[in-house]
């Protein structure tokens, strides 16, 4: 991890530590976990239909299909939804091949996880959604209503540390019933790839037309670069889930490890050995080179950092 953390110092902004609360701990439920009370049922699953494209090494457009996925609404707010995409469990080969361009040893070795079925936010949970829980009554540590830098009812919230995200997801558990939580390394990465095993979802390359990064050919003067878009601003995956490449990065639950040495093949957050201080990002951002957007790339940063690149979404069991 130590190699990322040179790469990404290049372009980072500013990173400010949020300290946890006095007295603080947190005992994160993992994924084996169940709450104390039963959930309540999934509401209303239906389906949404979508496009796809698949792109060749030149960017290309040479595929596009239309999709379906299944999905439910949790009502906020009177105007304010969090949208949860259904993921059918299964296998995939988590990590960087040896030959994936600009791939480094802490993507690898590849394995083999197996995942159950689960549901993740169509979007990174955006401001909107984030002030309405934000203003519900304390667990653990206060939220700020407003921390994003830039700010927009459907921009990403970011410059929320670990920590706040953790509170962010017992809150929104404690008001619906249902266990929210971050997903783990394994689960955001097979939300990602969504059956593919290309460096991106679309394809081996990558464009400003399919996803919110640095890139060199646009101008980096420009108010475009330098700020984050609306969330599905740009076509989803095969899975229906949109701005996992870029925008921001996304917090999971897992520990920082070096590499993937002994990692868990059963798609449950790695949370013992490894870095406690330190958690994993996913992603890359609006302010990332190509590289760091790859499905494979993996980030790390103290849980009490908070920065305008680093946003999250959540997941819960689909029983």
């Amino acid at each position: 991890m130590k190699q990322l953390h040179r790469q990404y110092s290049q372009i980072s902004l500013i990173s400010n530590i949020s300290p946890p609360d006095t007295n603080e701990k947190f005992v994160v439920l993992t994924n084996s976990q169940t709450p104390l009370l039963p959930p309540p049922t999934i509401p209303n699953i239906t389906k949404f239909e979508f496009e796809v494209i698949t792109i060749d090494t030149e960017g290309i457009e040479i595929k596009r299909c239309l999709k379906q996925a299944e999905y439910f609404r949790e009502n906020l707010a009177d105007t304010i939804v969090l949208e949860m995409v259904f993921i059918a469990g299964g296998k995939f080969k988590m990590g960087a091949p040896q030959d994936e361009s600009e791939s480094v040893e802490d993507e690898r070795p590849q394995h083999i996880v197996t995942l159950n079925s689960f549901y993740i936010g169509k979007y990174p949970i955006t401001q909107a959604q984030w002030r309405v829980i934000a203003k519900l009554p304390k667990i653990r540590r206060s939220l700020e209503l407003e921390p994003s830098c830039f700010k927009g009812d459907n921009l990403p919230v970011e410059r929320v540390s670990w920590y706040d995200a953790q509170e962010f997801c017992e809150r929104i558990s404690r008001e619906t019933g249902r266990k929210y939580r971050l997903p783990s390394e394994a689960e955001w990465e097979y939300a990602c790839r969504a059956q593919t095993s290309t460096p991106f979802h679309f394809g081996r390359t990558i464009t400003p037309k399919l996803a919110k990064y640095f890139a060199q050919s646009e101008n980096i003067n420009s108010t475009f670069h330098q700020k984050t878009t609306q969330v599905g601003n740009f076509l989803p995956n095969a899975f229906g889930i949109y701005d996992m490449h870029g925008l921001v990065w996304e917090w999971c639950e897992d520990y920082e490890h070096d590499d993937y040495q002994d990692a868990p093949s059963d798609g449950s957050s790695w949370v013992n050995k490894g870095n406690s201080e330190y958690r994993i990002l996913r992603g890359g951002s609006w302010d990332s080179p190509a590289h760091l957007c790859r499905s494979a790339s993996r980030f790390s940063e103290m849980a009490s950092a908070t920065d305008p690149k680093f946003g999250f979404r959540v997941v819960c069991s689909s029983t």
